[in-house]
């Protein structure tokens, strides 16, 4: 309400006239005094006065009262730019910067022309409102009225490069910046806060580290607390610990080490550079240590794989009498998930469950994560099923996570779903859409990949990461046509996974020269190869027997340096083997410094396959003897090497030793050893085995049995054998002609055209031979 109006007195009149003389106070009359002073003014009339009235605006907003601030303000009619600078002031410290803006609008339109004390307060408001188009009229008039020059311009500048630095115009800033002559710890400081707040860490210490060593040359100001405070933030986005320990030195040294926002700041520099001991530390010093500083702390801990601290300190935490948020419980979750402690991660499970702490989706989220991270899909299944809300990246990481496990089926079964529950609303994010297409492309399910394909021309998902799997799929199922046009359409922005997604497909289908084809363009065009390109290179080769090509590439590999990756010298004793190159083969095994199971299950298939099972077998011990156990595959190979040498005794006791390992026959270890004993004349024997098989036998295993059987001319097994076979896999044309040919050796020709019309009733076909020359 308006001030009462008392008489005016010459006692209150001298009080006024004291009150307008004197300088502006640092704390302003009592509020009473105040308004009886405001009360004379009016009713002398000198209210209207500017000076007058700026005096009171001065006073009232120094009270905290803005609204009567503004009142004295309208008294004057005809306000100068002082009055209209103490109106801006007033609402400036009052934080009401949208009525700031609005009184320096106004006093544009008035006429009134602004000082190098209005642009300051305009351009600082407009930064607080993110008022761009605001802050660049400050900086037009600044230099049309000469502001940025002369006696008060370093406030102007500065004042400019911070609005244009939170108004995310970083360019903007630094150009002002650099164009300063002389420049304040304002000016430093709104430039590197500037360049760290809008993601420029790097430019931003690079300005730190210029003020630091003008004001050590003694021409410039020194670093305060904001903006050691910036220059360590930008430590801790970049992991630049070393810098951020120079900081850390540099605040001790120049006295503000104990600066709360510099402890708080350090803190948070080396929490985030993963410095537990650093951050223990200075955690005790923090003025305030609420669930943000508790999960910066534990969140470094998890960072390191330390599960029990991290336990340890989430206890602490709990005694101090905060609750967790979510995001700290997702950040422990997250922590022990990349631990692959299981077994810290299902208890604290069972904690999050006791707390009824589980309600979250982002925490559901978190808990869908650490268990495919630990290849527990079935209890993150579980978890995912409980969830009644579920966002785009629950679905997300449950579909990532069966493709990652191999479980494409489920996948598939998933995005499906996916696509039902959500219809119009379906959403796809790349990790799931990408691991779709890859699980079509191994199943083969080419309709499915095309509609993840139209999805993704639909949601404009173009990344390199899509394309490189849509290549990979209609490569694997035979579409070369349109991997290749999507191969080109990404000629830009090819990478050497997109080179090797339509390498390996084209390896993958039996196209080795295709492969290798592609392989020499993708040299041409200056793309290095890397591990995987290399495998399947030389598994090409492998393929062809073109040992002179795989030589080649060996010799690539012996000058890129990469002759120490093991699964590369492992594709290489494949190669070498698969040529007949046994001593090579076996000189790059003995030279490896590792070796997986892998690699020695390449080595003794191959020794078995050129029918050396005497070699075989004896690395085979050797292998036993080391820290590397034998598993299925290996006793797959060693089987095979006694079958081509007819070493009955020893694959019997081989086949065994199997159980010694916990190993369970499939149908290829019986396979093989129905092939070693028909082969060697215990046909009944190996009749047997199969039929004592704990699983179905399968065409393999009876076209085997009647392949011996042909061998030694037992006609009456035979044909009971063909019978089995025909039955249990009709449309493999191999048992017809091998049943044609037993019938052929009893010369029971009636029989034989029988079969032949039985084929063209199936619809079967004599398949065509062919042969490969390496030129």
């Amino acid at each position: 309400m308006p001030p009462s109006r008392p008489p005016s007195t010459p006692n209150a009149l001298g009080l006024l006239y004291r009150f307008l003389a004197s300088p502006s106070p640092a704390a302003p009359p009592p509020f009473p005094a105040l308004l009886r002073l405001h009360a004379v003014a009016v009713t002398s009339g000198l209210s209207s006065r500017p000076d007058f009235a700026a005096k009171l605006v001065s006073a009232y907003s120094s009270s905290g009262r803005p609204g009567l601030a503004t009142f004295a303000f309208s008294a004057s009619p005809c306000p100068d730019t002082f009055l209209w600078n103490s109106l801006l002031r007033s609402h400036h410290c009052a934080s009401d910067f949208a009525s700031a803006l609005s009184a320096h609008r106004r006093m544009r339109a008035s006429g009134a022309r602004p000082s190098r004390f209005t642009a300051p307060l305009a351009a600082s408001a407009a930064a607080e409102l993110a008022a761009l188009p605001v802050g660049s009229s400050v900086h037009a008039y600044s230099v049309k009225f000469g502001l940025l020059y002369g006696d008060g311009s370093v406030a102007v500048s500065s004042s400019l490069v911070y609005m244009y630095a939170r108004c995310s115009s970083v360019g903007d800033a630094v150009k002002l910046f650099d164009e300063m002559g002389d420049r304040d710890v304002v000016a430093w400081t709104a430039v590197v806060s500037g360049c760290v707040r809008n993601g420029e860490c790097g430019k931003g210490m690079g300005y730190l580290v210029q003020m630091v060593r003008v004001a050590g040359d003694g021409g410039g100001a020194r670093p305060n607390a904001r903006t050691m405070e910036s220059g360590l933030e930008a430590c801790g986005v970049l992991g630049e610990l070393s810098a951020g320990r120079c900081l850390h030195g540099y605040t001790v040294k120049e006295g503000i080490g104990d600066s709360t926002l510099v402890v708080s700041t350090l803190f948070s520099m080396y929490s985030k550079c993963d410095m537990t001991e650093d951050a223990s530390i200075l955690f005790p010093e923090l003025p305030e240590k609420d669930v943000v500083t508790w999960t910066s702390l534990i969140g470094a801990y998890c960072r390191r794989g330390l599960a029990g601290e991290t336990m340890e300190l989430f206890q602490e935490m709990g005694k101090s009498g905060l609750q967790p948020d979510e995001v700290l419980v997702g950040c422990i979750l997250s922590g022990l998930g990349n631990s692959r402690n299981v077994h810290n991660g299902k208890a604290f499970h069972a904690v999050i469950m006791r707390r009824n702490l589980g309600d979250s989706v982002l925490i559901a989220n978190a808990l869908i994560s650490m268990y495919v991270k630990f290849e527990l899909l079935d209890t993150a299944s579980t978890v995912f099923g409980m969830r009644h809300q579920r966002d785009a990246e629950s679905w997300s990481l449950m579909v990532v996570g069966y493709c990652k496990a191999g479980l494409d089926v489920k996948c598939l079964d998933l995005y499906r779903e996916m696509q039902c529950t959500y219809h119009d609303e379906f959403v796809c994010d790349i990790n799931s859409l990408v691991s779709t297409i890859s699980s079509c492309s191994r199943l083969g399910k080419l309709r499915l990949g095309q509609s993840a394909h139209c999805y993704s021309i639909k949601r404009l998902l173009d990344e390199s990461s899509v394309a490189n799997a849509l290549i990979g799929m209609y490569g694997r199922c035979g579409k070369f046509d349109i991997a290749c046009k999507i191969f080109g359409v990404a000629k830009l922005r090819r990478d050497v996974i997109t080179w090797n997604a339509l390498i390996s497909s084209y390896s993958h289908l039996g196209r080795s020269n295709d492969a290798l084809s592609l392989y020499d363009q993708m040299l041409r065009e200056d793309v290095k190869p890397n591990s995987a390109t290399l495998i399947t290179v030389i598994s090409a080769c492998a393929n062809l027997s073109a040992l002179e090509r795989g030589k080649q590439i060996h010799s690539y590999v012996k000058n890129m340096g990469l002759g120490s990756d093991v699964s590369i010298s492992t594709s290489l004793v494949d190669m070498y083997t698969k040529c007949g190159q046994l001593s090579i083969a076996r000189g790059i095994f003995d030279s490896m410094l590792q070796q997986d199971v892998v690699t020695w299950n390449v080595m003794i298939s191959g020794y078995g396959m050129h029918g050396e099972a005497k070699q075989a077998l004896e690395l085979f011990n050797e292998m036993e003897g080391g820290r590397i156990k034998p598993n299925s595959i290996t006793f797959l190979a060693i089987l095979s090497a006694c079958c081509h040498a007819g070493l009955v005794d020893e694959g019997r006791k081989l086949f065994t030793r199997m159980g010694g390992y916990r190993l369970e026959s499939n149908l290829k270890h019986y396979a093989c050893m129905v092939d070693l004993l028909g082969k060697s004349g215990h046909l009944q024997e190996a009749e047997d085995m199969i039929l004592a098989m704990p699983i179905e036998p399968d065409g393999g295993v009876w076209g085997t049995l009647l392949s011996a059987c042909k061998m030694h001319d037992n006609f009456e097994m035979g044909l009971r054998v063909a019978k089995k076979a025909v039955a249990s896999d009709p449309g493999n044309d191999g048992y017809y002609i091998l049943m044609s040919n037993t019938y052929g050796s009893a010369e029971k020709w009636g029989e034989i055209e029988k079969l032949r019309d039985k084929m063209k009733n199936h619809g079967v076909e004599k398949g065509v031979g062919w042969s490969t020359v390496d030129v």
